[in-house]
């Protein structure tokens, strides 16, 4: 039994990666500090925030907020730089269509990189990525909540192919108006006429019957106050619940990866009801760890039935604004077009006024952390290393910080999961330890 108690698995887990050009050949010191730690540790993930390619797909008409591409080589500079796993299930996955998805699947397997979340089919997507460790295997499941109905994979039969796409964690969101408000809003229905073509499809039995009074694609209950409730898709639930049970006969650690846009209220530090449900129920079904990402902003840890979940790592390398091409109706959406435009640094200057809009004005978007977990047999060891993301230049790489009010605003956001994180003064390092149930071994 000692030497089981010795024995450890060493994991990095970051936010997205947004990555558009290649790093320095060079490292600067900042990022080789970065750099070390992750390449210490025998797992290193991150979200590929990004399709790799060289315009091989087509620009899709619904992309993930811009076209997101990076060159193939920079996959090589990831490497480089530590990673050895990626989730690839995101809002970007299909921002150049299937041809781009695949394309991005090709380089990623050339390169011998596992990675999760999407495929040529639903069953491919849903597969886990898994990493061999000295001392275990790790499995790594990808999900997004985040991406337009086109994206999702599709499933194969004994008469067709499947659809290439992302893993899908969909979700329902129920709306509870107060009875004055309901009846208003059932009269606006009834004068514009907003339902009449998806009633006309449900008497036609093309679309479901709904328990809920529909407006328009939006679903509302009476209720004693103003509120929403939202809800993990069933079918996707158990789908990742079947892999990870499936994934267990033979690792050590499940990892569930979640990318989601989605905020409870108005403040997107807030995770929505479905995400908490979702990766409570990957917890008990026998996930060791759920990594959340996707608002560009951090949210809080929480420890629950033994496992840990990581509800915001934030953003890792955000290099948004430096896209060499983009589609023409990202042109459009600016009120412009490529030939009135110089180029898509004219496009990123308008439509963020000079920086004064969207990610680039969100402070909160530039800094962040990244997790080191040492797993042990009987317990396991996080240690949050606060990140600033340099915005010079848009250079948008990260760097370890020193600034101790990261942290704490992890502690204050993590404070709402009742998890407790003390910090070394010393390393400004943020310290976690969770003791896991030696009866299941």
């Amino acid at each position: 039994m000692k030497n089981d108690i010795v024995k450890q698995i060493s994991l990095a887990l970051v936010g997205d990666v947004l990555i558009s050009k290649r790093l320095p050949r060079a490292f600067s010191d900042t990022l080789q500090n970065v750099s070390d730690i992750l390449k210490a540790q025998e797992c290193c993930f991150g979200n590929l925030e990004t399709t790799i390619h060289r315009r091989e797909g087509y620009p899709e008409a619904f992309p993930g907020g811009s076209y997101a591409m990076a060159d193939p080589y920079c996959l090589n500079d990831l490497v480089k730089l530590g990673f050895n796993v990626f989730n690839t299930a995101n809002n970007h996955s299909m921002d150049y269509s299937h041809e781009g998805l695949l394309a991005t699947l090709r380089h990623l397997e050339e390169l011998g990189i596992p990675h999760c979340g999407t495929g040529k089919n639903l069953a491919n997507a849903s597969l886990p990525a898994y990493i061999e460790c000295t001392n275990g295997r790790v499995a790594f499941i990808g999900v997004t909540s985040s991406f337009h109905d086109s994206y999702v994979a599709g499933p194969q039969n004994q008469d067709l192919q499947g659809r290439p796409g992302v893993a899908p964690l969909r979700h329902k969101a129920v709306y509870t108006l107060e009875e004055e408000r309901y009846n208003d809003l059932y009269r606006i229905a009834s004068l514009t006429g907003i339902n009449n073509y998806h009633d006309q499809a449900r008497k036609e039995g093309y679309l479901p019957k709904s328990e809920e009074f529909k407006f328009g694609t939006f679903n509302f209950i009476k209720g004693d106050k103003n509120s929403v409730i939202t809800t993990p898709n069933e079918q996707d639930l158990q789908r990742t619940i079947a892999t990870i049970k499936d994934a267990l006969y033979h690792t050590e650690i499940v990892v569930v990866s979640i990318h989601s846009h989605q905020f409870k209220g108005i403040d997107k530090h807030n995770t929505p009801d479905f995400i908490r449900i979702f990766a409570q129920k990957c917890i008990d079904a026998g996930a060791t760890i759920v990594v959340c990402h996707g608002p560009h902003v951090m949210r809080g840890i929480e420890v629950y039935n033994k496992g840990l979940i990581f509800h915001g790592l934030g953003n890792f390398i955000l290099q948004h604004e430096t896209m060499t091409v983009v589609g023409e109706e990202q042109y459009w959406k600016s009120g412009m077009t490529r030939q009135t435009s110089t180029g898509v640094g004219g496009l990123i200057n308008a439509r963020d006024k000079g920086g004064k809009m969207g990610l680039s004005a969100d402070s909160d978007a530039w800094i962040s952390f990244f997790v080191v977990l040492k797993y042990c047999f009987d317990k396991i060891d996080v240690m949050l290393f606060p990140i600033v993301i340099d915005r010079h230049f848009n250079n948008g790489l990260p760097s370890i910080s020193k600034d101790p009010t990261i942290l704490k605003k992890v502690i204050e956001l993590s404070s709402e999961w009742g998890t407790n994180i003390s910090i070394d003064k010393e390393s400004n390092i943020g310290l976690l330890s969770i003791l896991k149930d030696k009866s299941q071994y």
